[in-house]
């Protein structure tokens, strides 16, 4: 068990790769917009105040942070990555005053605001450095002999699972802690390194020599709220992806609006531009019929595209997935917290989202009651109104 106060977060990569695809969207297309994140802990009986002191001190070793030449150089080998880009992330630096941690009554207020450019990705190092602080102060001797039986169960399951079927890590940002996420992504890679296709996170991809996995997150589709009309941000964002990417990259996240909304948006243009489409709320099943029978209203042959699912996945949940789609779409399995935090103990349940840009409130209407997050009601209610799903949000 690592010592309380050891660095945490000690490389910049340590991060999913998506956040550097939108950043490099960010420097090319808006670099002057002004954003706003907000931390939040959805699970009612923890208190994270008593670790609020570390916290704070392991957010200011990350400012502390660069991007070595080593790093620089393997991000210069990612094609779609750009080469002034590159150059900005080799004066990059994460600005302590731009992110804040404040005790309350009921809990911390961890948010940071600034410059996108600056703030984004803060969000990639407060989830785990809570995370791993947390344990560190509540679990005294991690039953790692039960994590390790755990693990070698799912990759008994997928060993006598159906072939064909594969998986990709998630975990990053709710693993238990960064040594532990690294023993699972290596012990997958040597057991099954047919079904074992990689992970978003960077640093790991790096380090064990792994493909690195990941497009966009909701905070991309839901910045140009802030950008353009709201009612148009969705095609807006999609656009801009597709005029800066040229083709790579080439997986679209379908609810920010919500599925059916998405669908009506999806025509022949965008089902080009795009290879795959990711779940990420609401029930697995209907969203992959709903895209299914979408493709198909345009003419395009679904085994042509990719159905990512990304939503609170175990391993039989996804085989069960891959064994319902598999013949019909191609298919991929983003898994997080039940690979990277599954040693018996309760999984923190947080996130930090974008809830401001330029000044106005931008939110996601998800397909799962709950996540949304945003500081204005009123913005909510009339986002949802606008897309016919009022009774939902209000």
């Amino acid at each position: 068990m690592r010592q309380q106060g050891e660095q945490i977060i000690t490389s910049l990569l340590d991060t999913d790769k998506y956040k550097f695809s939108m950043q490099q969207v960010n420097l090319h297309q808006y670099p002057n917009a002004m954003a706003k994140y907000r931390f939040k802990l959805r699970n009612r009986d923890i208190d994270l105040k008593p670790i609020i002191g570390e916290i704070r001190e392991q957010l200011k070793m990350v400012a502390e942070l660069r991007f070595t030449d080593s790093e620089l150089r393997y991000l210069s080998t990612e094609p779609h990555l750009s080469e002034d880009f590159i150059s900005y992330l080799a004066d990059f630096k994460l600005d302590a005053s731009m992110i804040h941690v404040d005790s309350l009554e009921d809990g911390l207020d961890i948010w940071a605001e600034g410059p996108m450019l600056k703030t984004s990705p803060w969000e990639l190092y407060v989830l785990p450095v809570v995370n791993e602080v947390w344990y560190r102060h509540n679990v005294e001797e991690p039953d790692f002999d039960e994590g390790r039986r755990r693990l070698m169960a799912k990759i008994d399951t997928v060993k006598n699972g159906p072939v064909g079927f594969s998986f990709a890590d998630f975990g990053s940002r709710r693993r238990f802690s960064k040594a532990w996420q690294e023993e699972v992504i290596r012990t997958f890679k040597l057991s099954i390194p047919n079904n074992f296709v990689g992970t978003s996170n960077y640093y790991l991809a790096k380090e064990y020599g792994l493909t690195a996995i990941g497009t966009m997150a909701h905070e991309y589709l839901q910045a140009w709220q802030g950008l353009v009309h709201p009612l148009d941000a969705q095609k807006a964002a999609f656009d801009a992806w597709a005029q800066e990417f040229r083709g790579s990259l080439g997986d679209a996240l379908t609810d920010v609006i919500g599925m059916d909304s998405f669908c009506e948006l999806m025509d022949l243009y965008l089902v080009k531009q795009f290879d795959g489409f990711r779940h990420d709320s609401g029930c697995p099943d209907k969203w992959c019929e709903k895209l299914i029978d979408r493709l198909e209203e345009l003419g395009v042959d679904p085994k042509t595209k990719r159905a990512i699912w990304s939503d609170g996945l175990n391993i039989n949940k996804a085989i069960g997935l891959y064994k319902k789609f598999g013949d019909r779409i191609e298919t991929g399995f983003g898994i997080g917290t039940n690979l990277t935090n599954d040693l018996g103990y309760t999984p923190l349940n947080i996130v930090m989202k974008l809830v401001e840009l330029n000044g106005r409130p931008v939110a996601k209407l998800s397909d799962s009651a709950g996540k949304t997050m945003c500081e204005n009601p009123d913005y909510v209610a009339w986002l949802a109104d606008s897309y016919g799903r009022k009774k939902e949000f209000v």
